[in-house]
């Protein structure tokens, strides 16, 4: 049971090649916070599946505590997961989540630690969040989640972020919320961050300062297009919504991005299917209808076109 005058504990566990800036934007504003009421208001300990080093997405490895099966006496245990998280066996890991969960502690998740979460049946009836790139094959996963896309989000003893520096965040969000305005204010300053972006902020940039795109009409047309992943409009159906003709919306596109209409649709479209293909079990044939490709051929065609290899062997290739 924690206590007032005790420091709040987590529990890092880190998964095989974790995200190191996730783990790390997590980690130190805590050691900040300390730094900033003159006391120790929190502690933490770190642990791997063996108890060995845990080795990051970018080849550092981190000195731990134990293994996962030693983790006892935290307040919060906090997943820390990266490439491939979908490949692994979270066995053990679960089950040492669900005992702390049953002991009272609180859990949640930086990147993609939130698919071991709900692999576990851990974010149900939870309101969540993961990377952006991550989000469809979550949802593919786990159609009956609520994964948002925010930047982050904290319901009730779960909190998830979407990784990277929303890790932070995060943090600095539940430092705010038990200490108070001025701790974290000082934590702010010290990470040199401007603000505390709030959890409700998007985690990526809108089309328009992703692509560069200042045309309003295309730049309307292409959000359509990324809304519209699974069931594909007409080419005619886009350029009507933004009182085009097709010939007049085809020469935006070529002037401002250099291709057609269609290609571009079909561009997102793949790239949304090679998320899929990375990140979750589903058939070939079924990622190509959940991108909008009614011709597995045509899908496998397409595939080859634009990356070079097949969707299958997309799905045997190692996660860079």
């Amino acid at each position: 049971m924690h206590s007032n005058f005790d420091p709040y504990v987590f529990g890092f566990l880190l998964t095989e090649h974790f995200s190191m800036i996730a783990f790390t934007a997590a980690l130190e504003p805590l050691r900040l916070a300390n730094r900033a009421a003159g006391r120790h208001l929190y502690a933490w300990r770190l642990y791997s599946s063996g108890g060995h080093e845990a080795e990051a997405s970018n080849g550092v490895r981190v000195r731990v505590d134990g293994a996962f099966r030693d983790a006892a006496s935290v307040d919060a245990v906090v997943v820390c997961a990266g490439v491939d998280v979908q490949r692994i066996d979270h066995h053990d890991l679960i089950s040492v989540l669900r005992r702390q969960i049953s002991c009272g502690a609180s859990a949640g998740a930086v990147c993609t630690g939130a698919y071991v979460l709900a692999k576990g049946g851990l974010l149900d009836g939870y309101r969540c969040t993961i990377h952006w790139e991550n989000r469809p094959g979550l949802r593919a996963d786990f159609p009956d989640l609520q994964v948002g896309d925010d930047l982050f989000e904290i319901d009730r003893d779960r909190f998830t972020c979407a990784g990277g520096v929303a890790a932070a965040d995060m943090m600095l969000s539940l430092i705010r919320r038990e200490h108070g305005e001025a701790i974290s204010r000082a934590v702010t300053a010290q990470l040199i961050h401007q603000r505390i972006r709030e959890a409700g902020e998007r985690q990526r940039p809108d089309v328009g300062e992703r692509s560069g795109i200042a045309h309003p009409k295309l730049l309307r047309v292409v959000e359509m297009m990324e809304a519209s992943i699974d069931r594909p409009a007409g080419i005619d159906e886009f350029a009507r919504a933004v009182a085009l003709s097709p010939r007049q919306l085809e020469r935006l596109f070529t002037e401002h991005l250099g291709v057609s209409p269609s290609r571009h649709y079909v561009n997102i479209r793949l790239e949304h299917a090679r998320q899929l293909l990375k990140q979750t079990r589903l058939s070939v044939l079924d990622v190509a209808m959940a991108s909008g490709f009614n011709s597995a051929s045509y899908f496998s065609q397409s595939y080859l076109d634009r990356y070079g290899h097949s969707p299958r062997a997309e799905r045997k290739a190692p996660a860079a």
